[in-house]
């Protein structure tokens, strides 16, 4: 392939690659402050069904698991519960603490 030929390759690549650019799809954040002091965020987006987490620090995706009511998510040592009766999170080996969404403004 010519040089320029290279060029005009990489030209409509980049090109396309911005025209064709998908916008972001919608998320959910949502705040919690637990019992025990501890402070996270969790974010949801439509297209994925794990659930992103920032906590201690860390940011990780927590895969949702098979429950009878409610929400559960867990990875890396995290177990999230969503559920009508209320929020719970244990990590790093701490015992389970409810939690309640904190509204930002």
């Amino acid at each position: 392939m010519g040089r320029h030929k290279a060029i005009l390759l990489a030209a409509v690549v980049l090109a396309g690659g911005t025209l064709c650019a998908r916008p972001a799809a919608a998320q959910t954040f949502q705040n919690y402050r637990c019992a025990d002091g501890t402070n996270f965020i969790v974010a949801f987006y439509d297209y994925d069904k794990r659930a992103f987490v920032q906590i201690d620090g860390t940011s990780l995706p927590l895969k949702k698991r098979v429950t009878l009511s409610g929400a559960r998510y867990s990875g890396a040592g995290i177990t999230l519960k969503i559920g009508k009766s209320g929020t719970t999170v244990q990590h790093l080996k701490r015992p389970v603490t409810a939690c309640e969404q904190v509204q930002r403004s």
